[in-house]
């Protein structure tokens, strides 16, 4: 069903200063379903006969018919009322790949919410049972096409528990964005990248010839450099230093290349990935900044967003 052609006043449940949602009476749009619709004529046709056949037991199963639909469509409401949403942590892509925006569904109260689902027209849908007094994550799948900053769109929550005859529904807008990086390009010329093997600090640890210490493994040191028998022995992580006269470095510039801006950076977002591949020293010039050389998770998901947003 297109929720979205149904209800022109489309009131919403948006997030607050703590990226949260909570569901209020006034947010929830609730009609029948098709079996509703079907069960309503049904009705209709056995109150017809009731009358025109002065019957009392069709009468009786008539209204208790109707009782049975109305305590439906009531806890069919009831399932949306006071649920909160709110928005998860979301993994930077690469242009042309599928942002995965992660929702939490937080339910308080002391019964369970059974059949919700999440919804974005034309990209992608999840299904859910709720416990009571829990909270679950759920993934919905945005398709990229450009770099930048890409927002969560609009979503649908549904539901039609117990009886499938109606379905009750609610608009949520929650700020919540996925940095979305350059497609990568071509591989940059060898002749384009600036390098240079003498560095100043390859004795004191950052060189890439000869092995010096082990120090405590820091967030984003390479899985490479990791000392796995000290993990094996339950010695807890901890990092090979290397030193030495030489070290890789290398240039990725802006002005070396040639072609449109979005080809430009196509090619150094390619750059930018081998290099870190090969655990090179690189740096990165653009016309408006520019990253010293240095290696690193940290440093290659510096310059991957500073490209993603020129």
């Amino acid at each position: 069903m297109n929720f979205h052609a149904l209800a022109p006043l489309r009131r919403m449940a948006r997030g607050n200063s703590g990226g949260r949602a909570q569901i209020t009476p006034r947010c929830i749009y609730i009609l029948p379903t098709g079996y509703g619709l079907l069960f309503g004529i049904l009705l209709m046709l056995m109150l017809t006969g009731s009358i025109n056949y002065a019957n009392n037991l069709g009468f009786m199963l008539t209204f208790l018919l109707v009782g049975l639909g109305l305590v439906g469509m009531l806890h069919t409401w009831r399932n949306l009322l006071g649920l909160e949403v709110g928005s998860g942590r979301v993994a930077p892509v690469f242009a042309g790949d599928e942002a995965c925006f992660g929702i939490h569904l937080i339910n308080q109260r002391r019964s369970a919410r059974s059949g919700l689902q999440m919804h974005i027209p034309h990209h992608s849908m999840a299904s859910i049972d709720l416990n009571p007094v829990s909270s679950e994550l759920l993934t919905l799948s945005v398709a990229s096409s450009k770099r930048g900053k890409l927002p969560l769109p609009r979503f649908t929550l549904s539901t039609r528990y117990p009886l499938g005859l109606f379905v009750a529904w609610v608009y949520v807008e929650l700020d919540s964005e996925c940095l979305v990086y350059p497609k990568p390009g071509e591989r940059m010329p060898e002749r384009l990248l600036t390098r240079y093997d003498q560095s100043k600090s390859g004795d004191r640890g950052v060189g890439a010839d000869d092995f010096v210490g082990l120090r405590h493994y820091r967030p984003g040191d390479s899985p490479r450099h990791i000392n796995w028998r000290a993990v094996a022995r339950e010695q807890g992580l901890q990092t090979k230093l290397f030193g030495g006269d030489r070290t890789e470095r290398c240039w990725l510039d802006w002005n070396a290349l040639q072609g449109d801006k979005e080809q430009r950076l196509s090619q150094l977002c390619r750059g930018v990935l081998e290099a870190s591949g090969a655990e090179l020293e690189f740096g990165l010039k653009l016309p408006d900044r520019e990253f010293t050389p240095a290696r690193g998770q940290q440093h290659r998901a510096d310059c991957l967003a500073a490209l993603a947003l020129y």
